[in-house]
């Protein structure tokens, strides 16, 4: 019999998609049968699903479709759990699990602020739901935020404060420990363009590039830094001519999505969160994880948690460049923190943590 099914729309290159396939890995691991229930098997951590975890593929072109699917599957398999992540997709793993009249105990995990998510967001459906949340997620056992600030946010919305949970993210792994020592094999990558500025993350609005590429432009009034952002998104080609615009083109590379962020994280002189929002922050982790000194907005959730309000790392303003830039030249100058205190707090947020408060939540 399944313990555990884990349902995901896909696996693209999400931190919310990682974070549960670390979890179902994990899970695997210790012996527990678990299923990870996919609308569509495509994404770049595909290959990384263990072979100890069972997948199953609903194959349906849409999520919203994918309900019926999911209904059948749990009248048939009756996994002891379920675990779900983000908004439509916990919707669906509520309502199929309705539809199927299952026993199923349900998790669902929320990944982001939603608060933030309505404020930016000019999609009217992305603006209404949060405000349905009280009545959706009261027929989920339990809802996990990932971090105290999503978890206030949630009660803030009507959610029923002894249904929410705090569990921080599973970022340290053993497969982010091996693949930490890897050598890189970017041609376009050189490592004597220093000092060396990284940010990783979906090239979109929430991650707020733009403010880090302006901060660049300042920053190099007083030394002659090079940035590298890895990830893909639909703000690449505006980011882009951004760069264009300020002349930069020599001190940026755009280095698309790679399987294997650590080794950058761990050839950077300074890491930078530059997000306008964030649920939590899980790129912040991985790279004090390496010893990197790490700069972040102050964007709420996570990133504060994670930094203890700037015992680790800068906090600065959101979307301001100036005061970015600042603390990119601080950082670099200065190194306030050191490699083994940053990855002594990083440890903090161990696969191993994370499971222990998963599997008491699930009953498994």
């Amino acid at each position: 019999m399944t313990d555990v099914a884990i349902f995901l729309m896909d696996l693209q290159g999400g931190g919310a998609e990682k974070v549960m396939l670390n979890i179902a890995n994990g899970l695997a691991a210790k012996g527990l049968e678990i299923d990870l229930v996919l609308v569509q098997t495509k994404g770049e951590y595909v290959e990384q699903i263990s072979t100890q975890v069972n997948l199953v593929e609903l194959s349906c072109s849409r999520l919203i479709s994918a309900l019926p699917s999911l209904a059948s599957y749990l009248r048939k398999n009756r996994p002891k759990a379920l675990l779900s992540a983000l908004e439509d997709t916990n919707i669906v793993a509520i309502f199929a699990k309705l539809l199927a009249n299952s026993s199923s105990r349900l998790v669902v995990t929320v990944h982001n602020h939603l608060a933030h998510e309505i404020a930016h967001s000019k999609n009217l459906k992305r603006k209404l739901v949060p405000y349905l949340l009280r009545w959706i997620y009261s027929y989920a056992d339990a809802v996990v935020g990932v971090s105290q600030g999503v978890v206030d946010n949630l009660v803030d919305f009507g959610v029923a404060k002894h249904k929410t949970f705090k569990i921080y993210n599973p970022i340290i792994t053993p497969d982010l420990t091996e693949k930490l020592s890897g050598q890189i094999e970017q041609p376009s990558f050189q490592l004597d363009q220093r000092p060396l500025i990284l940010g990783v993350g979906r090239l979109t609005k929430q991650k707020d590039f733009q403010t880090l590429i302006f901060a660049l432009k300042a920053a190099r009034k007083f030394l002659s830094a090079h940035l590298v952002i890895l990830g893909d998104g639909e703000d690449k080609a505006h980011l882009v001519n951004l760069v264009h615009q300020l002349g930069l083109q020599d001190a940026v590379t755009f280095l698309g999505f790679v399987s294997n962020p650590y080794i950058f994280m761990r050839e950077a002189d300074v890491f930078v969160l530059s997000s306008a929002w964030e649920g939590f922050g899980n790129v912040l982790v991985e790279a004090m994880f390496c010893g990197t000194p790490v700069v972040s907005t102050d964007c709420e959730s996570g990133p504060a948690e994670i930094l203890e309000n700037g015992k680790y790392g800068y906090l600065v303003e959101v979307g301001h460049a100036e005061s970015m830039a600042q603390a990119i030249v601080d950082t670099l100058q200065k190194k306030p923190v050191g490699s083994e205190a940053l990855k002594q707090r990083a440890s903090t947020f161990s696969l191993e943590n994370s499971l222990a408060k998963y599997m008491e939540l699930l009953k498994v």
